[in-house]
C-alpha cells in the first residue's frame, strides 16, 4: 500500500515529463527561428553577389550593343586612328587612349614615391602631436569634389606652370635629343602634364592612406628586433616594413591607378581637350572621359554616339586588364611567400 503523503513513481513520471515538455517546445520553436534567420541572411548575400554580378553583365552588354555600329563601320582602325571629326563621321578612338594612359602614368610617377614617402614618414618619423593633423589633411584631400580640382587647376596651377616650371623644363631639355621632344612647344599652361599634376594631387591621398594602414600593420616586434640588432631607420623600412606590407602597397598603388583612369572632370579643365597625339607631355590633348564628358550631349547621330560608347568600353577594358594584372601579381607574391 502506498503510504499517505507519497506519490507513485508514475506520477512523478508524468508531472516531469509535463513540466519538460514547454521547455522542449520552446528550445525548438528558438532553433527554428534561428534556421530560418540563418537561411535569410545565406540567401540574402547570395543575393547581392548575385545582383554585383548582374550589373557587371548588363553594363558589359549595354557598352557592346551600344558600340557595335561604330565597331563594325571602323572595325580595328577605331583603335589606331587618331582622326576624331564628328562632322565627317570618321572616328578613331588613338588620341583619347593616348592620352588617358600619358596622364595616368604621369600621375602614378608622382603620387606613388611622394605617397611612400608620407606614409613612412607617419608610421615611422613623425612626431605623436604632428601625426594626426597630417593624417587628417591627407584625408581632407581624398573629400574635394573633383571639379574643385579643376577649377583650381584651372585658373591657379595652369598660370603659375606656364609663368614658371613649363618655360624652365622648355630651356633645361631643349638641347638634349630625346628629353627635348618631350618637353617640346610653347607653354601653354593647360595640357597632358598639368592634367597629370591634377591627377597625382588627386591621388595621392588614396596612396598614402592606404599604405599608411599597411605599414601600421606591420608587427612592431619585428621592428624592435631589428633596430636590436643595430639597423637604422632606412634599414628597417627597406628589410622589414616593405616586404612584409608589399601586397598592400601594390593594392594602394592600383586603388590610385584605377582613379587616374576614370577620372573626367578635373582633367577635363586643364588637359586641352585636342584630338591630336604629340611627343610632348606640354601640349593639349584629350582623355577617354574627358571626351565622352564634353561630347556626348552633342552626339546627334547614332554613328557619333556609338564611337562614344566605343569609347566607354576600352576604358573599361583597360581598366579590368590594370585591375586583372594586379591580382595576378598579388597571387604570385602571396605564392612566392607562402
Amino acid at each position: 500500500m502506498q503510504e499517505p503523503g507519497r506519490q507513485s513513481v508514475v506520477d512523478v513520471a508524468l508531472q516531469g515529463g509535463a513540466v519538460a515538455h514547454p521547455a522542449t517546445v520552446s528550445r525548438a520553436r528558438v532553433l527554428t527561428n534561428l534556421r530560418l534567420t540563418d537561411a535569410a541572411f545565406h540567401h540574402l548575400t547570395r543575393g547581392a553577389a548575385i545582383a554585383v554580378l548582374i550589373i557587371l553583365g548588363g553594363t558589359i552588354i549595354s557598352l557592346i550593343h551600344g558600340s557595335i555600329p561604330a565597331l563594325s563601320t571602323f572595325g580595328l582602325n577605331f583603335l589606331v586612328e587618331e582622326r576624331w571629326n564628328p562632322v565627317t563621321e570618321r572616328f578613331g578612338a588613338l588620341a583619347p587612349i593616348y592620352g588617358t594612359l600619358v596622364t595616368s602614368t604621369i600621375a602614378m610617377l608622382i603620387a606613388v614615391p611622394l605617397g611612400l614617402l608620407i606614409a613612412l614618414f607617419l608610421t615611422e618619423l613623425c612626431p605623436m602631436w604632428l601625426r594626426r593633423p597630417i593624417g587628417i589633411a591627407i584625408e581632407l584631400l581624398a573629400g574635394i569634389p573633383s571639379i574643385i580640382y579643376g577649377i583650381w587647376g584651372l585658373f591657379v596651377l595652369s598660370p603659375f606652370l606656364q609663368r614658371t616650371l613649363q618655360p624652365a623644363l622648355i630651356d633645361t631639355f631643349g638641347d638634349i635629343p630625346v628629353l627635348s621632344t618631350l618637353f617640346a612647344g610653347p607653354p601653354y599652361g593647360i595640357g597632358m602634364l598639368t592634367a597629370g599634376l591634377i591627377l597625382a594631387i588627386m591621388v595621392l591621398p588614396f596612396v598614402t592612406s592606404v599604405t599608411r594602414d599597411v605599414f601600421e600593420a606591420v608587427p612592431p616586434v619585428l621592428k624592435e628586433a631589428a633596430y636590436g640588432l643595430g639597423c637604422t631607420t632606412w634599414e628597417v623600412v627597406r628589410y622589414v616594413v616593405l616586404p612584409y606590407a608589399r601586397v598592400g602597397v601594390i593594392g594602394a598603388v592600383m586603388l590610385g591607378l584605377g582613379r587616374a583612369l576614370g577620372e573626367t572632370m578635373a582633367v577635363t579643365f586643364v588637359i586641352g581637350n585636342a584630338h591630336r597625339i604629340s611627343a610632348s607631355v606640354l601640349a593639349p590633348g584629350t582623355t577617354i572621359s574627358a571626351t565622352i564628358a564634353n561630347e556626348f550631349t552633342e552626339a546627334v547621330g547614332d554613328l557619333y554616339t556609338s564611337a562614344l560608347i566605343a569609347l566607354g568600353l576600352i576604358l573599361f577594358v583597360i581598366t579590368f586588364i590594370v585591375l586583372a594584372a594586379a591580382r595576378y601579381m598579388l597571387a604570385r607574391i602571396e605564392r612566392r611567400i607562402g
